[in-house]
């Protein structure tokens, strides 16, 4: 594997916590759910920490801050997605104590990220 820069930073090793948690949380859903919001709210957490990494080995801090907000966003989907996991009951609030924690921590590391560009 490449030593790039991103895997210094704490926000990347963050984002992948959250793939992991996000991963281990789907398994519990509906197979029925395959297509549909466990392939979506996979693919939101890995865009989350691919647009850090590919942000971090951007030349310009225009290009580098527009990877970050992307990454921001898909922190916003993934928490519009566990509102609709929980209002359609395939996930309860307790069990997403720890994801909340994180998403809520990753988006003001992503937010602090984004700022200092």
């Amino acid at each position: 594997m490449l030593k790039l820069n991103h895997k210094n930073l704490d926000v990347w090793r963050i984002s992948l916590k959250l793939i992991k948690l996000l991963y281990v949380l789907t398994e519990k859903y509906p197979n029925s759910e395959q297509y549909g919001i466990i392939s979506q709210i996979r693919r939101a957490a890995i865009s989350t920490s691919l647009n850090i990494a590919e942000g971090s080995s951007r030349r310009t801090q225009n290009d580098r801050r527009r990877f970050y907000e992307i990454s921001r966003y898909s922190l916003v989907e993934i928490d519009t997605q566990l509102e609709i996991s929980l209002m359609l009951e395939f996930i309860n609030s307790s069990e997403i104590q720890d994801i909340d924690d994180t998403i809520n921590h990753l988006f003001a590391k992503v937010t602090n990220l984004i700022n200092k560009t």
